[in-house]
């Protein structure tokens, strides 16, 4: 079956997954809020994520980092000077671009080897020098016209204190890793942990992205699940390998991405990070084409010497045992949740038979069991059920419109399970129980509920 980007982003809004932000005053283009089961599918594979590397390890800890810091950390880290895209305008339609960007596009399409570009994207006259030798065209006027390249920086700005000059210039974070990175001495310490051992972050970044799209693909506001794994030198590769093996598990085990929508490609050494001895991306077969949903990175000691050098403080780490003072390695799984999102709802888009559905794994799904009526009558006997299954499982109670249109509503929302009651088990104190995927329906013992959909969620 081939997915529509289309139908999935409609599915999304009409069902209280993802819509326009601020929509009643017109949009702010590429942003969006996470609706009622949008919010509760990010929070379950949030949760699944900080189960599986920090409830069920002993060596990775929780830390949770301010979203503006000291602007010298990011003097430090390099992002106020590399963090940056090579932008162009078209001086026939003034549309902006990004160089790198529309020459990526060139080759694909055109199949060409770069023989005199080499991917150097931070040199912007070798890409202004492609461009005019290949004579790439603007993609909306097809005008071969730009002007000089510029270099833009993506981090987001803002002021503290009373003015808004430069020595009160602050920035929202880029990227979670640097607090993990600044409070590397006060965790190592506390925790009294040894090496290897990993500190992990959940939270909000922000890019002022020039050219944002593919719905929540790629958003300026976004939230990153990060882990800067710390590792003696000469150990870093091992445990590259061991964090391929568990992102991969993650999510292909875990949230259960289609095993051939998932391929793991190598960051070309031109095109590596300026922190990086070798980097590979986790991709997802989008409806767009593949995209990474998270990029696993050797970051080596770079993040720590610059902060070392820039402030002055101890960043090494004392290796009781051998008696050794020495700057961890850092190995970093970094995975985008809106993207792990998207791909989910990707993925799990079904349509067969007529029908449309998400087919989510069950410890993903926004909610769990779907009440449903079938005489209204029985109203008392459905807030005792309701109240029953509450207490395990994200529910909710639907009485509206003939019990084929709920269940055509619940198959969309992605949910596993519907409840039924009807007078022929009202005596008996029987319910029917609808599996999504099957639409097999199963009599189970109201006492028994419970236990039965937790079996199915496992």
């Amino acid at each position: 079956m081939t997915k529509n980007m289309k139908d999935i982003v409609n599915l999304c809004a009409n069902r209280w997954f993802v819509y326009p932000w601020s929509e009643i005053y017109g949009w702010l283009a590429n942003s969006w809020d996470y609706g009622p089961y949008g919010s509760l599918l990010k929070d379950n594979i949030r949760n699944l994520w900080k189960k599986e590397f920090i409830q069920k390890r002993s060596d990775t800890m929780l830390i949770d980092c301010s979203l503006i810091m000291n602007p010298k950390v990011w003097e430090a880290s390099g992002h106020v000077w590399w963090f940056s895209d090579p932008l162009m305008d078209c001086k026939d339609c003034k549309a902006r671009w990004r160089a790198d960007k529309i020459i990526d596009d060139h080759i694909l399409k055109w199949a060409k080897e770069p023989d005199n570009y080499a991917g150097d994207k931070t040199d912007s006259k070798i890409l202004e020098e492609y461009i005019s030798a290949e004579k790439i065209i603007c993609p909306d006027c097809w005008k071969c016209n730009y002007t000089d390249i510029r270099r833009f920086n993506l981090m987001l700005k803002t002021y503290l204190w009373v003015t808004d000059d430069s020595s009160s210039v602050a920035y929202l974070r880029p990227e979670t890793a640097q607090g993990q990175f600044v409070d590397f001495p006060q965790v190592a310490r506390s925790s009294r942990r040894k090496l290897p051992f990993g500190i992990a972050q959940v939270g909000k970044s922000f890019r002022n992205e020039i050219t944002p799209g593919n719905f929540i693909f790629r958003t300026r506001e976004f939230e990153q699940m990060e882990i800067e794994f710390f590792v003696t030198p000469g150990n870093d590769d091992e445990y590259f390998k061991v964090w391929k093996d568990e992102s991969e598990r993650f999510l292909t085990k875990i949230v259960w991405l289609a095993q051939e929508n998932i391929r793991f490609v190598e960051i070309k050494k031109d095109e590596l990070p300026h922190y990086s001895k070798q980097a590979w991306d986790f991709e997802y077969q989008y409806p767009f084409g593949w995209w990474e949903v998270e990029t696993l990175a050797n970051r080596t000691d770079y993040d720590l010497k610059a902060h070392m050098s820039a402030s002055g403080q101890d960043m090494s780490y004392f290796d009781a045992v051998n008696n050794k003072k020495f700057i961890p390695y850092v190995i970093e799984p970094a995975m985008g949740l809106g993207r792990i999102v998207l791909a989910a709802l990707c993925d799990a888009y079904t349509i067969e038979e007529e029908r449309t559905y998400l087919k989510l794994d069950p410890k993903v799904a926004p909610i769990k069991v779907w009440v449903l009526p079938i005489v209204k009558k029985l109203w008392d006997l459905w807030k005792e059920i309701y109240s029953q299954l509450s207490e395990d499982f994200i529910c909710e109670y639907d009485e509206v419109g003939s019990v084929w249109k709920r269940y055509a509503r619940m198959d969309e929302i992605g949910t596993p399970f519907c409840v039924t009651i009807d007078s022929d088990n009202y005596d008996a104190w029987n319910v029917t129980v609808r599996h999504r995927d099957s639409m097999e329906r199963v009599v189970v013992t109201i006492k028994e509920l419970n236990n039965y959909i937790a079996e199915g969620l496992k």
